[in-house]
C-alpha cells in the first residue's frame, strides 16, 4: 500500500494551499480530485487581494494566477432599500474564473513537488499511525478540503450545516457592464439574500443571486432573484451551489484529519466569499500537517488565533444584518466616510472587524435618517 506524508482531498485553492504548504514542510504530497484539471467550480469568481498575499507567502507568483484578468477597482453596494454606494477600494479585487484560477494554483502546487491522481474518495479510515484512504493509500494527514458536500467531514461523523446556516446561490456568465465596477445589490425580499455582478475582463460577467436555504429557495425563485435585481441579464452556464456559512462551523477534531475551505463551512456569512478563507485555511493545515497525530490540536489553534476574532465580528454582523434598516444605515455611513467603506469590504471580504467607527458611523446615519416630530 503507497504511504504518504499527507494526502490532500480536493484540488481547489483549498487543498492546493495545503499541498503547498506541506512541501514548504518537506512531506511527500499526493492531491486527490475527483476532476481533472482545468474544471469549472460554481463560484461567483472574487478574488480579493488578501487571497493572494496568502498565496504569494507560499511562493506563489500571483501575477501569473491572475494574468489575462485585470484588477477591478470599485464596488457598488445597494441596500435593501435602494440606497447606493460606490468607492474605490484600499486594495483592488481581481475576478478569475475558477476553470482558470484553481488550475494555475494547483499548477503552482504541482511544481513545488506535489503530485496529482484523478481519484475519488469514498472511505476514510483513522488508525493510531495513520490515515487509510479507500484501502488503497494512507497518509500520516489527511487533510478534506473536498467542498460543502466532504466526504472527509462525514467520515469524521460531522453532519451537515443547518439549513439557517446554509445559503444557496445560483451562477452564471453575462454581458459585462461597467468593468471596472464590482455590483453587489441586496433585497428585503427573502432577507438575507443579493445578487452580484463581477466583470471578468473580457467583455463577460460572472453573475449570480444567492439566499437562505432554510428561507425554502427553490431554483425557481433564485432566478426570479436574480432577474428582479439585475433586470435585463440574461446568463448562460447557470449552475447552483451550497454554500455552509461559517455560524455553522464545526468544532475540527484532535488527530490526523484536517478540514479546509468549505468542508469546514468557512464561508462569510454575509458575502458568501470564500477563496480566502480556503487559501488561509489550506495553508494552516498545510502547515500543522507536520505535527502528524497531534495536527489536528495545532491547526485547530492556528485557526483560532488568525480567524477567531474576525468569525466572532462577522457572526454579529450577519445578525445585525437581518435587519435592512441597519443595514441601509451601514450603507449610508460607507457612502459618507471612505474608511468605514473599507472596514465593511476588509470584514465581507478579508478578515476584517465590526469597528467602532463603522457602528458609530451607522448610528449617526440612521438617526440622521429617522423621521422628526411634527410640532
Amino acid at each position: 500500500m503507497e504511504s504518504w506524508d499527507v494526502v490532500v482531498v480536493g484540488g481547489g485553492p483549498a487543498g492546493a494551499a495545503a499541498a503547498l504548504a506541506a512541501r514548504r514542510h518537506g512531506a511527500s504530497v499526493l492531491v486527490l480530485d475527483r476532476s481533472d484539471f482545468p474544471r469549472d467550480k460554481v463560484c461567483g469568481d472574487g478574488i480579493a487581494p488578501e487571497a493572494l498575499d496568502v498565496l504569494a507567502a507560499l511562493g506563489v507568483d500571483v501575477d501569473a494566477v491572475t494574468a489575462g484578468y485585470p484588477a477591478v477597482p470599485r464596488l457598488r453596494l445597494t441596500s435593501p432599500s435602494g440606497r447606493t454606494v460606490e468607492r474605490a477600494m484600499h486594495r483592488p479585487a481581481v475576478v478569475v474564473p475558477r476553470a482558470v484560477l484553481d488550475g494555475r494554483v494547483l499548477a503552482a502546487a504541482l511544481d513545488a513537488g506535489a503530485q496529482f491522481r484523478r481519484h475519488t474518495v469514498r472511505r476514510v479510515t483513522t488508525g493510531p499511525a495513520g490515515v487509510d484512504v479507500d484501502g488503497v493509500l494512507t497518509a500520516g494527514v489527511l487533510i478534506g478540503a473536498d467542498g460543502a458536500e466532504s466526504v472527509v467531514r462525514r467520515a469524521l461523523g460531522i453532519g451537515p450545516n443547518r439549513p439557517d446556516r446554509l445559503a444557496i446561490a445560483i451562477r452564471g456568465y453575462a454581458p459585462a457592464g461597467d468593468p471596472g465596477v464590482q455590483v453587489i445589490t441586496t433585497t428585503d425580499q427573502r432577507w438575507p439574500a443579493y445578487a452580484w455582478s463581477f466583470p471578468i475582463g473580457d467583455g463577460r460577467a460572472n453573475v449570480g443571486y444567492g439566499e437562505l436555504v432554510s428561507g425554502g429557495a427553490t431554483r425557481a425563485g433564485l432566478l426570479e432573484g436574480l432577474h428582479r435585481l439585475l433586470p435585463g441579464t440574461a446568463p448562460e452556464q447557470l449552475r447552483a451551489h451550497r454554500l455552509p456559512l461559517s455560524t455553522g462551523r464545526p468544532r475540527q477534531p484532535d488527530g490526523r484529519v484536517l478540514l479546509a475551505g468549505d468542508a469546514v463551512s468557512l464561508i462569510n456569512p454575509m458575502t458568501g466569499e470564500g477563496i480566502f478563507y480556503a487559501v488561509l485555511s489550506g495553508a494552516l493545515a498545510g502547515a500543522a500537517a507536520a505535527h502528524g497525530a497531534d495536527a489536528g490540536r495545532v491547526f485547530r489553534t492556528a485557526l483560532q488565533r488568525r480567524l477567531g476574532r474576525h468569525l466572532q465580528h462577522t457572526a454579529a454582523a450577519s445578525r445585525l444584518s437581518s435587519r435592512p434598516w441597519l443595514m441601509d444605515a451601514a450603507f449610508g455611513a460607507a457612502a459618507a466616510d471612505q474608511r468605514v467603506f473599507d472596514d465593511v469590504v476588509a470584514l465581507g471580504l478579508a478578515d476584517g472587524r465590526l469597528t467602532a467607527r463603522t457602528l458609530g458611523s451607522a448610528v449617526a446615519s440612521l438617526s440622521r435618517r429617522a423621521p422628526r416630530p411634527r410640532c
